[in-house]
């Protein structure tokens, strides 16, 4: 790992951009390329600052769970980053794009714990019998890096390239869900503008979830009981601007909608 003084140099470009909304150079010039435990390390620094404002942190997203994207940046495995309270879109709701920073949108499913998941041998049932429900959701990713000039340590560091997020109000249980072979669409007023299927995440949004359950654990860290997890896309990710209002629907889950204004 770097020296912590390049640790808070990095942050703290990230924290910039945040702040003054005007996007920033990638930070791999500092951290490098290869160095994932020093982008996280980075990502825990500005995360400890958001809570020492008072912020709460509801849950995770899981990001770069497509093989094509993990190809595109070089990778072997999937990032994962925090969703904040204060980030939330209500479903149905409206969001400004001067809110996100190079704004896309993604369709997930999102899945709440009804346990913890702290085990240091992690199983898929475990995965299975600690999740309470399943919900259909739209990740609303953004980069504070430039045009998305982003490699590995890049989107780590920056918490993984979220920014809001929105739930559906129809709680399943996995019993009435087929995780693999459930389908999604996306449309933008009736427009299909992306499509795709359950095994799109990593094969099944359970491995997803395994897969963030063994690295947090790894970390020194835990998911727990109550926390909300955004799982990946299930299909293309789409742009976004102002008039766009997107529905998601997803079988066995119902729907998500968000409509973006100036």
């Amino acid at each position: 790992m770097i020296l912590k003084s390049k640790i808070e140099e990095a942050a703290l470009r990230l924290r910039t951009a945040e702040k003054n909304g005007i996007v920033c150079a990638p930070v791999r010039d500092i951290l490098g390329v290869e160095d994932l435990v020093s982008a996280y390390e980075v990502q825990n620094v500005n995360t400890m600052l958001r809570k020492n404002d008072g912020a709460r942190v509801v849950g995770h997203k899981i990001g770069l769970t497509a093989p094509i994207v993990q190809k595109q940046l070089g990778v072997d495995q999937p990032d994962f980053g925090l969703l904040w309270h204060d980030r939330e879109v209500l479903n149905g709701g409206e969001i400004s794009v001067t809110e996100v920073m190079q704004g896309k949108a993604e369709a997930e499913i999102a899945f709440v714990l009804k346990r913890d998941l702290d085990s240091e041998n992690l199983s898929t049932v475990d995965v299975l019998n600690a999740i309470e429900y399943a919900l259909p959701s739209i990740e609303i990713v953004g980069s504070r890096i430039k045009d998305w000039d982003v490699k590995i340590t890049d989107t780590i560091a920056d918490n993984a390239s979220a920014s809001h997020w929105v739930i559906g109000h129809q709680p399943s249980k996995l019993d009435d869900v087929d995780l693999i072979n459930c389908r999604m669409q996306m449309t933008n007023h009736g427009k299909l503008v992306s499509e795709g299927i359950g095994r799109a995440c990593l094969g099944s949004p359970v491995n997803a979830v395994l897969w963030l359950a063994k690295k947090m654990v790894v970390m020194g860290s835990s998911l727990k009981a109550g926390d909300l997890i955004l799982s990946g896309a299930l299909g293309p990710v789409v742009n976004i601007k102002a008039g766009d209002h997107f529905i998601v629907s997803i079988e066995g889950l119902g729907s998500v909608s968000a409509t973006f204004t100036n």
